[in-house]
C-alpha cells in the first residue's frame, strides 16, 4: 500500500511539472519550427522549386549534418584511446557471433582478449569463407553470422576475381553515422555546400541485381539508384532517368539535366574516373546535348524505353538561353570548364588515390580547375575503413577505430603465410603495411589486399594513405614492381615525350601476353613487361602523330631503373629484358571499360581500370587495339 502511495505521489509531481513546462516547451517547438521555415526560404535558390520540395531537400541535406554534431565529438574521443576502442570492437564482434557454427568451431566463448583472438584464429583469405557463404546463400542460418545479411555484396572483380561477402544492417548504419555524417560536416564547413538548396550531379547507375536461394539480393555494395530511392530528389536528374539500364544512355541523360541546371552545387561519384569519364562523354556529345537543351527534345539516337522517354520529355523544356550560356562556357577550352558551366559548384567528390590518382590529377589540371576535388571516404566491400577530415589537403584518411578491428603486416614480411601482425597503436609514421580486417559481419583476420602508408597520427589514431592493392604488381623474376612504383616512373617519363599527354594505361607480364596470342617481343629469352598506353596530342605542340620512337619508349624502362633498385639490378644482370611499350587507338580504355562491364559482374559504379592485366581475354582485347 505504501509503495502504491509513493508511486501515486511521484506521478502527481511529474504531472504538475509537465503542466508547468508545457507552455515553455510549446514555445521552444514553435520557435524551432519557425527558424527552420525561415531557413528553408532563405536557402531556396531555384524559382521553380516548390516549398514542399525545398523542405524535403532541406531535411535530407541536413540530417547527416545534424547527426555529425554528435558523431564528430565521439570520433575525437575514440582517437584518444584507440587500444581500448579496438579491443571493444573485437570482443563485441566475438560475443555477437560466438553461438554461430563458425564461432563454436573457433571457440569464441574462450576468447577474452585481443591476444587470445590472435592466437586462436589464423590470418585468412577469401577461400577460407567461400563454403560458409555458399551455404548462407542457400538459406542456412547462424553459420557465420547470428544476424541474417541484408545483401550479399559483390566485389568489383576488375582487379581480380569477384568475391561475395555478406553485409549486415548494422554495417550500413555505421557507414552513415561514422562515415557520411562526419564528412558531411567537413564539406559543409570547408565548402559551404549546405548554404543553399542546390542539387548535385550524381553519377551512378543501377547494377545487375539477382537473388540467392535464400531470397537475399546479390549485387555491389556501393550506392546506386536502387538503394538510394529516398534521396534521389537531391540530384539533378529526374527519378525516371535512373530507370535507364544502359550506362551510355543513362550518362547522356544525367549530363543533359545537369547541364540544364545552372545552379548545380556539387558533382558526386564513387571514383574520380567516373567524373573524368562524364566530362569526356560530355565533350564527345556536346553538339547533341546543346541541341536537346535548346529545343527541349531528346535525341532519337538514345536507346531508351518509350515510357521512360515520355517521362523525361514531360520535364524537359526548351531553354535556348541556357544553351547559349553553355556555348560561351566551352569557348574557353577545357581548363576550368566545370566552374564556367556551373558557377555555384563548390566541390566534386570522387576517390583519387591509388589507381584513380591519374584521373584526379587530370581533373584538377583541366575540367575541375578551380573546383576542389574531395575524396571523403576510404571504404571497401568489407565496410568503412577511414574518413578524410581534411578536405583541402591531399587525400589521406583517419582510420575509424570503431569501424573494424585492424591489424597490420609490415610490408617486408607479407610473403609469409602467417606473419606476425601489429595493432593500431603500434604503427610507426612513414612505414608501409598490408592491412588486415576483422569486420562487423563475418570476416576474421582477413587479408583483403590493401597496402597503406602511415602519414601521421591524429591523437593516437593513424592517418593513412592508400598505396596499392596486393596482386596489382609486376613480377617476372620475383621483383614485385608495385602499381605505385610503376605509376611514378610512368608519370615521370611522359613529360619527356614532347607533344604527348597520358590518358590511361595498363601493364602485363610477357607470359600472360604470349598466352593471349602476342608473339614474344622481349628480344631475348629473359622475360619482360608489356605496357599498353593511350595517349593524346598536346594541341599546342603542332604534332600530328601519337607514335613514339624506340628511344622514347626506352625512356620508360630507364626511368623505372633509376627509381627501383630491385628492377635495375635484374635489368643489369640480364634477368629481365627491357619493357615493350605499345600505343593504343584513342578511346581504347573506354572500350575496355564497356567490354569488362558487359562481360563480368562488375558494376559501372565499381569499375577500376586493372593496372596489371592477367586475364587472357582482357589482354587480347587491348592487343587488338594497338595502332
Amino acid at each position: 500500500m505504501m509503495k502504491f502511495r509513493v508511486l501515486l505521489a511521484v506521478a502527481g509531481i511529474l504531472g504538475l511539472l509537465v503542466l508547468y513546462w508545457v507552455p515553455y516547451l510549446s514555445l521552444v517547438i514553435v520557435g524551432i519550427m519557425g527558424f527552420i521555415l525561415v531557413d528553408i526560404q532563405r536557402r531556396r535558390v531555384l524559382k521553380d522549386q516548390s516549398f514542399v520540395a525545398a523542405s524535403r531537400h532541406y531535411v535530407a541535406q541536413n540530417i547527416p549534418i545534424w547527426l555529425s554534431y554528435f558523431m564528430v565529438g565521439r570520433l575525437e574521443r575514440k582517437t584518444k584511446n584507440i587500444a581500448q576502442v579496438q579491443k571493444d570492437v573485437l570482443l563485441n564482434q566475438i560475443r555477437f557471433n560466438e553461438n554461430t557454427e563458425y564461432g563454436k568451431q573457433y571457440k569464441f566463448c574462450d576468447i577474452k582478449s585481443v591476444e587470445d583472438f590472435i592466437k586462436a584464429h589464423p590470418l585468412t583469405r577469401y577461400s577460407h569463407y567461400e563454403t560458409y557463404i555458399e551455404r548462407m546463400m542457400k538459406g542456412e542460418v547462424n553459420i557465420l553470422t547470428a544476424e541474417q545479411p541484408v545483401v550479399f555484396s559483390v566485389t568489383s572483380g576488375t582487379s581480380g576475381k569477384s568475391n561475395i561477402l555478406p553485409m549486415l544492417k548494422r554495417q550500413s548504419f555505421l557507414f552513415l553515422t561514422d562515415g557520411i555524417a562526419i564528412v558531411s560536416q567537413k564539406m559543409a564547413k570547408e565548402f559551404g555546400f549546405a548554404k543553399q538548396l542546390l542539387k548535385s550531379f550524381k553519377i551512378f547507375y543501377n547494377p545487375k541485381w539477382r537473388e540467392c536461394e535464400a531470397g537475399i539480393p546479390i549485387g555491389p555494395n556501393s550506392s546506386s539508384p536502387s538503394n538510394s530511392k529516398a534521396i534521389l530528389h537531391l540530384y539533378s536528374s529526374p527519378k525516371v532517368a535512373y530507370e535507364i539500364m544502359s550506362e551510355p544512355d543513362a550518362l547522356y541523360i544525367h549530363l543533359l539535366f545537369s547541364l540544364k541546371n545552372r545552379h548545380l552545387g556539387m558533382m558526386e561519384a564513387n571514383f574520380s574516373s567516373l567524373v573524368f569519364n562524364a566530362f569526356r562523354t560530355m565533350e564527345h556529345n556536346w553538339t547533341d546535348l546543346l541541341h536537346d537543351i535548346e529545343t527541349g527534345t531528346l535525341s532519337l539516337s538514345l536507346n531508351i524505353d518509350d515510357n521512360i522517354r515520355q517521362g523525361l520529355q514531360k520535364v524537359l523544356t526548351p531553354d535556348p538561353a541556357r544553351a547559349e550560356e553553355l556555348k560561351s562556357a566551352m569557348l574557353g577550352g577545357i581548363v576550368g570548364l566545370g566552374s564556367r558551366i556551373w558557377p555555384c559548384c563548390v566541390c566534386a567528390i570522387g576517390a583519387d588515390t591509388g589507381t584513380f590518382q591519374l584521373y584526379g590529377e587530370k581533373l584538377r589540371e583541366t575540367y575541375l580547375h578551380g573546383i576542389p576535388l574531395y575524396s571523403p571516404l576510404y571504404a571497401a566491400t568489407e565496410g568503412l575503413l577511414g574518413v578524410n577530415i581534411w578536405p583541402r589537403l591531399p587525400s589521406q584518411y583517419l582510420l575509424v577505430p570503431s569501424a573494424q578491428f585492424f591489424e597490420f603486416i609490415p610490408i617486408e614480411i607479407t610473403d609469409q603465410p602467417q606473419p606476425d601482425t601489429l595493432l593500431m597503436h603500434q604503427l610507426k609514421e612513414g612505414e608501409v603495411y598490408e592491412m588486415v580486417l576483422t569486420n562487423l559481419s563475418c570476416l576474421y583476420r582477413y587479408r583483403f589486399g590493401d597496402v597503406i602508408k602511415v602519414a601521421g597520427f591524429h591523437n593516437q589514431c593513424p592517418i593513412i594513405k592508400f598505396m596499392y592493392r596486393q596482386g596489382q604488381f609486376l613480377s617476372v623474376r620475383g621483383e614485385k614492381t608495385s602499381e605505385a612504383t610503376f605509376y611514378t616512373a610512368l608519370t615521370s617519363t611522359v613529360p619527356k615525350w614532347p607533344g604527348r599527354k597520358l590518358i590511361d594505361y595498363s601493364c602485363t607480364e610477357c607470359i600472360y601476353a604470349e598466352d593471349a596470342g602476342m608473339k614474344s617481343g622481349c628480344g631475348s629469352p629473359a622475360p619482360c613487361y608489356y605496357v599498353f598506353l593511350e595517349l593524346e596530342l598536346d594541341n599546342e605542340s603542332g604534332d600530328t602523330s601519337l607514335s613514339l620512337s624506340d628511344k622514347e619508349k626506352d625512356m620508360l624502362d630507364d626511368t623505372l631503373c633509376s627509381q627501383s633498385y630491385v628492377y635495375s639490378s635484374f635489368r643489369k644482370k640480364g634477368s629481365i629484358s627491357g619493357m615493350k611499350v605499345y600505343i593504343l587507338k584513342p578511346g581504347s580504355f573506354q572500350a575496355l571499360r564497356r567490354h569488362m562491364i558487359e562481360s563480368t559482374s562488375a558494376s559501372p559504379n565499381q569499375y577500376k581500370v586493372p593496372r596489371v592485366l592477367k586475364k587472357k581475354e582482357h589482354i587480347k582485347f587491348l592487343m587488338d587495339l594497338i595502332t
